[in-house]
């Protein structure tokens, strides 16, 4: 029996969204997105997608898992609310001459109408909407009665889910507002999708690869949006100490031994059936 979900504390979603549409914006979270290019390919295999079939990505970034649905001739709605984002999407897919919309859209207000697409999917990105109840409704109510809901989503104990704790206690996370990692917990996900006829999650394991611990530090401090506003939310001496726990971080996970970056990063591969 699940429990369900109530906030100690009635969020600002507005004010959040607000300051999270900007984190997003200000770094370029491409230059992470495509590096991510196996884990849509591989969601895309477990959705068993079919040519034809209609196909929504929601919080899509680049649009990693947009392009994956478009190679196998699905018809695909890409969507985000970071313009710039679906602009670099629409680079990709006219590099590979693919076919699909670009719309920009919030994860908790979907504009369209019930049971519009066969397959819903979201790779790292609607994990990170603020009020998960209404994010994963809104993801259920799209999509078809027998349709399927596809996720890639970061596990808590996953360096990502590390990682945004690291930055917490620098820069405290808004009050009342669950991790987006909390969408890595299976139990947390009956009850999100509660009203879904099957869910099947299976944990994966993405590879971060770099040159080295401190090239990746240099990358995301440029390119990572929630990384660029804690460093910049902070003094020297206090960005200084944060570099040091991301290195600690790194240190503590890095599979490498020649001075690279090897570290994985756990997350469930989920396939909803609505």
């Amino acid at each position: 029996m699940t429990t369900p979900i109530t906030e100690a504390a009635t969020p600002d979603f507005a004010a959040i969204k607000t300051k999270q549409q900007a984190a997003w914006t200000a770094g370029d979270y491409s230059a992470v997105g495509v590096t991510l290019q196996i884990v849509a390919e591989n969601l895309c295999e477990a959705l068993d997608l079919r040519g034809g079939q209609t196909v929504l990505d929601v919080a899509a970034g680049n649009g990693a898992c947009s392009l994956a649905a478009a190679r196998r001739f699905c018809e695909v709605t890409s969507t985000d609310y970071v313009e710039g984002l679906l602009e670099r999407g629409k680079e990709r897919a006219a590099a590979e001459a693919l076919a699909m919309a670009f719309q920009v859209a919030d994860a908790e207000a979907l504009p369209f109408a019930d049971a519009s697409f066969d397959v819903v999917t979201s790779t790292f990105g609607v994990m990170f909407a603020p009020d998960h109840a209404t994010a994963a409704g809104e993801m259920m109510r799209v999509c078809r009665p027998g349709g399927k809901i596809g996720l890639a989503n970061w596990t808590p104990d996953s360096f990502i889910g590390r990682l945004f704790k690291v930055l917490g206690s620098y820069v405290a996370p808004p009050a009342g507002v669950r991790p987006p990692a909390k969408w890595g917990e299976h139990d947390y996900l009956e009850t999100l999708f509660s009203g879904a006829a099957k869910i099947e999650a299976h944990s994966r394991v993405f590879n971060w690869r770099y040159r080295s611990a401190e090239h990746w530090v240099e990358t995301w401090r440029a390119v990572y949006g929630p990384v660029q506003k804690a460093f910049g939310a902070l003094d020297q001496a206090g960005q200084q100490a944060l570099a040091n726990d991301l290195l600690d971080l790194i240190a503590d996970m890095n599979l490498a031994d020649d001075g690279t970056m090897v570290v994985p990063s756990r997350y469930l591969e989920i396939v909803i059936t609505r």
